[in-house]
């Protein structure tokens, strides 16, 4: 009897072994599964396309902003008083050295220009006679037939009219200036920027007329950081572009590097010289400017759109073996659509240029064709 309820027992227990395992598989299979594609999930390839890192010959730049401006700027300004009677340009004329922009009304001062002229003449004809006189009374005074009080008298109206003859002609001089001061010229050569009267208005000396600009060449200004500033040098050439002509390129040149850094900007002045033959630039425009420092190199460049950012850094992925190598570069100049590398690539490595944005380090790639 208790043999057969132990047996029983036995018969129980293993029943219940064999239907828990059984209830139990499918989540147990289940699991097994979830591994195994996991671990396919972890060596999933990724499709790419590559390019290898180039070494190309550039010359390094500093690129900046600059405005325009006109080489020299003149102010033409009446020396005299009077009623202006002529304007003789407008604005927007060449005009050269010595050329007639204006005329004040003149007839005041060609009558006070006669009246000194003939001063001149009165002054002149009584030195002679006076000089005359002084000769024959010298000579009757050696023979003792005239006074020294009569020799001394004509000796001092001589003198007299010898200083007159001075005063004449520096009055004669004064006149002619003025005279001369009533047509306007311009002090250069150049373009009438502004006309600042009109005809007919009263002017004094120091009036502005006109502004005048010469702008071949032009003045190019624009500020270099200061942590550039030891790759500056007078002569250095300079390349740049205006919104008013995108697909043009200017030249210029270095002239002056000024002698002091803007304390606010932390910034120097640097000022080029840009022939302008055709007139297309006019002074106050805008100028992107690059600054050649040296000599053409070789550089390290990739293509832009191959890096990707990081807050301030910037990183690319490489190619080693079939698994994709994050690097972390420091870049340098724009070269149109490439970005100089001064760090961390090296020439002919093999550079993703394609899908970068899906890889991660180590991650397993297929280069595609």
């Amino acid at each position: 009897m208790l043999n057969r309820q132990s047996n029983s027992l036995t018969v129980n227990r293993r029943f219940r072994a064999a239907a828990l395992t059984l209830l139990l598989l499918p989540f147990l299979l289940l699991g097994a599964c979830g591994k195994r594609d996991a671990k396919v999930a972890e060596e999933k390839t990724v499709n790419i396309q590559v390019k290898a890192v180039e070494t190309k010959s550039l010359r390094p730049f500093i690129e900046t902003i600059g405005s325009m401006k006109a080489f020299e700027q003149v102010v033409a300004s009446s020396e005299i008083e009077g009623i202006l009677r002529t304007t003789n340009v407008e604005e927007g004329a060449f005009v050269s050295k010595g050329a007639l922009l204006a005329m004040v009304e003149d007839r005041d001062y060609a009558s006070e220009l006669r009246r000194v002229e003939y001063a001149l003449k009165q002054a002149e004809a009584t030195l002679v006679n006076t000089k005359a006189e002084f000769g024959r009374k010298e000579a009757l005074y050696k023979e003792e037939l005239v006074t020294k009080q009569q020799f001394d008298d004509v000796a001092t109206r001589m003198a007299v009219a010898d200083a007159e003859v001075e005063r004449s002609r520096a009055a004669l001089a004064i006149a002619r200036e003025r005279f001369a001061k009533t047509r306007i010229l311009a002090p250069m050569a150049g373009w009438i920027s502004e006309k600042k009267i009109s005809q007919g208005e009263y002017v004094r000396n120091g009036t502005p007329l006109y502004t005048l600009v010469q702008i071949d060449p032009l003045k190019l200004l624009f500020t270099v950081s200061e942590k550039d500033i030891g790759r500056l040098k007078v002569n250095q050439d300079v390349q740049f572009k205006v919104d008013a002509y995108p697909d043009r390129e200017f030249k210029g040149r270095v002239t002056i590097l000024y002698p002091t850094i803007d304390e606010r900007t932390r910034s120097l002045m640097v000022e080029a010289r840009a022939a302008n033959p055709e007139r297309l630039l006019k002074p106050g425009l805008f100028a992107k400017v690059m600054l050649y420092t040296t000599e053409a190199r070789d550089t390290i460049v990739i293509p832009v759109t191959s890096m990707l950012y990081e807050g301030k850094n910037v990183k690319v992925f490489v190619v080693e073996g079939d698994r994709a190598k994050e690097r972390l570069v420091k870049v340098g100049n724009k070269y149109d659509d490439l970005m100089e590398v001064v760090d961390g690539l090296k020439g002919g490595e093999t550079l993703v240029i394609v899908g970068q944005q899906n890889l991660a380090e180590g991650v397993k790639v297929h280069v595609a064709r």
